[in-house]
Parts: structure tokens; sequence; C-alpha cells
């Protein structure tokens, strides 16, 4: 399963886009997306997150 963001306590700070080692999350308007069909599960969005809001369930 891909990452999942809990848009609500994201604060947009870009963390997990730059995280990303390819690419799957943008943060086009204060919130993170995941591309769901391109996220790899590597877990590193998750680890870098400051807000602890995504997940991969």
């Amino acid at each position: 399963m891909a990452a999942v963001v809990e848009a609500e306590k994201c604060t947009g700070c870009k963390t997990c886009e730059e995280t990303c080692p390819n690419g799957s999350i943008t943060v086009p308007d204060k919130t993170a997306v995941v591309n769901q069909d391109d996220c790899i599960d590597c877990n590193a969005c998750v680890d870098a997150c400051p807000e602890k809001c995504i997940s991969i369930p």
C-alpha cells in the first residue's frame, strides 16, 4: 500500500517531498499529496515527517 497523508495535520513543510527517493510526493497547495501509483512503500516520508501525519497502512 502507498503512503497516506492526514491532510488536516499536514503543514506543507515539504520535508516529505524532499525526502522521497522517487518523487512520488508533491506539496502543491500546502498539503502533501502522494502519487499512489509511484509510491514504493519505503517509509522515508514516514520517518522524515515532523508532524507525523504520514503513514503506510
